[in-house]
């Protein structure tokens, strides 16, 4: 159904639990629940007992991946889990994670949010020298790197292979004794840090701090970029895994991915999100009778927008939540139906009305039209569209799943002929310093490729294609297994 395809995907989501007296593997399975958001696709969790780790991943939501039967057989005082949008490789049984390996340490798995500009020179380079892979993501790249790196410790091997990854990537590791949390220098990527307290306490790290809420866990703090977070029976341990020269961490967290109650930097998104919606009122005013979101996530901007220009904030529109968590395909007649199967107007609220409708961003155009379209229908007399983000210009290589730039509707038309495309009366972006001014956070801490173009790492475009590593493969492993070659 075409309008999906104009939403933003972020990569995944990654979970990870130390604690003795708990049962890990269910603890994982609602730490992933609450990060579901981040990615649909598929789910897997690992458990270990201290002398075996077991591992097991299905396709689909984290509610369908797993059984009570799957749960039971993961023992252990350790877990980590993952939940999938493919950014680097197919949806594809094969490719749903953690990534389970062995190496000279013993056996560890590996879940990875975020995405490698280099993943295809380096698993190249690894098939020359004789590599398997089961998979076709660079998550299957980074186990293989840590694997065959140099080093009679985990901290070793891991520091060793860290500068071999370019781009964005927030690990949680699972051997059979201890949990490790890496996060890339840049901080492209969340990871934070929470304990559990109560019988003999534990440690978790997870995307974001909402899932740390779920299971009774509390936030200590975020892991640094370029950090080593090891977990073991004596505490956290922290390393320096490679020193930072900047920090880009992805501004979409803030305007659209991480979940409204999460706590990034020590912002609260929802906060962050509605003060994004103030400063769209105060750069573009509408006269309008209304304020109606885009549900769910345009909603605290909605809100912002309306509290700063005394306009009311009204439900237009409502959404269907599970639509879009279905596999099931819809008919012929029904992908005619488009946009109404996700979104059904109130023309009590929108007749006779002029309305300022806040999305939190356009990247096609494919999926505001129909729903200007469909306020119209309800008895809208204007529709003013204001986006609470700069315009989506170019498209970004570390970790979310957008359009090629030429499909990029902000790199090829001016506000006014999007306006006019969508059929708006008006459009409006944020702009990149409103922003900034929303979130509070100095300019520096940030990555803007996806606006301007520029990127904190080189990034040769020509190999930057989702399905890069899905050619042919001269030898498979057992799904979930990054195979080595002979010793």
């Amino acid at each position: 159904m075409a309008p999906a395809l104009d939403k933003i995907h972020e990569e995944c989501g990654v979970f990870g639990i130390y604690a003795p007296d708990q049962d890990v593997a269910r603890v994982t399975f609602f730490g992933l629940y609450a990060l579901q958001h981040r990615g649909q696709e598929s789910a897997g969790i690992a458990a270990a007992d201290g002398q075996t780790l077991r591992l097991r991943t299905h396709m689909g939501l984290v509610s369908q991946a797993f059984s009570e039967e799957d749960l039971a057989a993961l023992p252990g005082h350790i877990a980590i889990g993952h939940t999938r949008y493919s950014t680097t490789g197919s949806c594809s049984p094969a490719n749903a994670s953690p990534i389970r390996a062995e190496c000279d340490l013993g056996s560890f798995a590996v879940a990875h949010n975020g995405n490698l500009v280099n993943a295809q020179p380096l698993r190249d380079e690894m098939l020359q020298l004789g590599a398997r892979f089961a998979s076709s993501t660079d998550s299957e790249v980074i186990t293989r790197l840590i694997a065959e790196a140099p080093g009679r410790d985990w901290l070793t091997k891991i520091r060793r292979a860290m500068p071999r990854f370019m781009g964005a990537y927030s690990l949680v590791i699972a051997t059979v004794d201890r949990l490790i949390g890496v996060r890339d220098p840049l901080g492209v990527r969340p990871l934070c840090l929470g304990r559990l307290e109560g019988g003999q306490g534990g440690w978790v790290l997870a995307s974001e701090s909402c899932a740390l809420m779920t299971i009774g866990a509390a936030l200590v703090r975020e892991v640094a970029p370029g950090e080593i977070v090891i977990i073991d029976a004596g505490g956290v341990h922290s390393h320096t895994g490679q020193v930072p020269e900047r920090h880009a961490m992805c501004l979409f967290e803030y305007i659209y991915f991480a979940r409204p109650d999460s706590t990034i930097n020590d912002r609260r998104v929802y906060l962050a999100r509605l003060r994004m919606g103030e400063e769209l009122a105060r750069e573009h005013p509408a006269a309008a009778d209304i304020v109606v979101p885009v549900p769910d996530s345009a909603v605290p901007a909605a809100i912002g927008y309306s509290r700063a220009s005394g306009i009311p904030f009204a439900e237009g529109l409502i959404k269907n939540r599970y639509i879009g968590r279905t596999f099931i395909q819809p008919d012929q007649r029904l992908r005619d139906v488009g946009i109404g199967l996700k979104f059904n107007p109130l023309p009590e609220v929108l007749r006779g009305k002029r309305v300022v409708l806040v999305d939190d961003s356009i990247v096609r155009g494919t999926t505001t039209p129909p729903i200007v379209r469909l306020l119209r229908q309800a008895g809208a007399e204007e529709v003013h569209v204001r986006i609470h983000s700069p315009a989506f210009r170019w498209p970004c290589y570390l970790g979310l799943d957008v359009a090629t730039r030429q499909e990029l509707i902000a790199a090829h038309k001016s506000v006014d002929e999007i306006a006019a495309h969508i059929n708006a009366n008006s459009l409006g972006y944020l702009s990149v310093e409103g922003l900034l001014r929303a979130i509070d956070v100095p300019r520096d801490e940030f990555c803007f490729g996806c606006f301007t173009g520029h990127y904190p790492v080189p990034v040769q475009m020509d190999l930057m294609d989702k399905l890069a590593l899905e050619r042919p493969l001269p030898a498979m492993a057992a799904p979930g297994e990054a195979a080595l070659p002979p010793r």
